[in-house]
């Protein structure tokens, strides 16, 4: 066991993995631990889909980089990485989302984004599976990409250890020692290793290590689902991701079938506290019917998914964390000196996975992050002071409006 560390990592998800080899890359003494095998829990089990135009030019900014990071990732870490970079299509069936699309254009093209709308005609012969039903806008981000999730967490953990960042898996964090200066040591039931810096990026698990180092953190493990069709003749990996606003769903190839997932208005939400110290994602009971619900709120559209010949390959779910306002919660944690987060991932945490392990390493070694992170700051929260049922209620909105952003 290991007994000291500059840093020490507390979960190997996609956020973890990333911050680790970052942190190594820059010449620091990593520890990298989870209570899991890394890579297992949540990370594995996403859509691995990015999207480069979010709420303000910074977030955009952090997506954009992410994507390039991702398309160099092999490069990069000497550690394989199925990328497809097949574009993006966003749908509006209502004028007011046609006017959202319209924002998004404008901002996205203000931040360096390629991004305009395309006529319905132009999206179906990018992605021959749409219908040309109720549809009001579309916008066409060509440089939009998706990612094997898998690959990401495991990827950074080896190339991590390639420079000499030590990982230690099924090894739970039981406390921490804080001293007068903040963080003096990660306690585990292995023994204790000594450190002035600790990252939280435990997943569903980062309020319960938030906790431990006596600091509230405002997020809600939300289940998320997706399922993934037998092979369909004529899908390719050129189909774009496709993305129907109102409707909170989104669809992609994958394995010469078809991806669907999307963000129901009731999602089931966990308090991890509540669950037995065995569980692990694996375990997430699931519900098929969920989907099938949100496959027919697009049918008009993508009629596909109604076909009863269609086959289930797989059918997946894992516990993103969602925070009151729909964004990632990276930096220190007020409080604690030499305390810092990662969380608040909103189901998107895998894809912008590079870019924020990054800016919270470069934030760590070198005292600034690279990259504007004031609108994801833990500071944000600071003295809300909002109860549970506040938090649950703002975090499953957050959830069942993800892919609104306000006028």
């Amino acid at each position: 066991m290991i007994r000291t560390a500059d840093a020490v990592v507390v979960g190997a998800g996609a956020l973890g993995a990333s911050a680790a080899y970052h942190l190594a890359r820059l010449g620091a003494r990593v520890v990298l631990l989870d209570r899991a095998a890394p890579g297992s829990q949540t990370s594995p089990r996403a859509a691995g889909l990015t999207s480069q135009v979010r709420a303000t030019v910074a977030l955009t900014t952090l997506a954009r980089r992410a994507v390039a990071k991702l398309a160099a990732f092999t490069e990069e870490t000497g550690q394989p990485l199925r990328f497809t970079q097949s574009g993006a299509l966003k749908i509006a069936r209502t004028e007011r989302d046609a006017a959202q699309l319209a924002r998004e254009v404008r901002l996205g093209r203000e931040a360096g984004v390629e991004i305009d709308f395309v006529s319905v005609a132009e999206a179906r012969r990018r992605l021959p599976i749409l219908h040309d039903r109720s549809i009001a806008a579309i916008t066409w981000s060509p440089h939009d990409c998706n990612v094997e999730p898998s690959e990401l967490p495991v990827g950074y953990c080896r190339a991590a250890e390639k420079l000499g960042a030590v990982v230690l898996a099924h090894t739970p964090v039981t406390g921490f020692r804080l001293g007068g200066e903040g963080v003096e040591a990660v306690l585990t039931g292995s023994g204790e290793i000594a450190t002035r810096v600790v990252v939280d990026a435990a997943g569903a698990w980062s309020r319960i290590v938030a906790e431990l180092l006596g600091t509230p953190l405002p997020v809600v493990p939300t289940r998320h689902q997706l399922l993934i069709t037998e092979p369909i003749a004529g899908v390719t990996p050129d189909f774009p991701i496709a993305r129907v606003i109102d409707a909170n769903v989104y669809l992609r190839h994958e394995r010469g079938g078809l991806m669907l997932g999307g963000y129901e208005p009731d999602p089931v939400q966990y308090d991890m506290r509540a669950l037995p110290p065995s569980f692990e994602i694996a375990d997430l009971p699931l519900d098929i019917g969920v989907l099938w619900s949100l496959a027919r709120r697009v049918a008009e559209q993508f009629p596909i998914f109604q076909d009863p010949s269609l086959r289930i390959a797989e059918h997946r779910g894992g516990l993103p964390t969602m925070s009151a306002d729909d964004r990632y919660i990276a930096g220190p944690l007020p409080g604690v000196t030499g305390a810092w987060v990662l969380s608040g991932c909103c189901v998107g945490g895998l894809s912008i996975a590079p870019a924020l392990g990054e800016a919270l390493a470069r934030w760590i070694v070198e005292g600034a992050p690279g990259l504007d992170l004031a609108e994801i700051s833990p500071a944000r929260f600071a003295g809300a002071g909002i109860s549970e049922s506040e938090l649950r209620e703002r975090c499953r909105h957050a959830y069942a409006t993800h892919y609104r952003t306000e006028a």
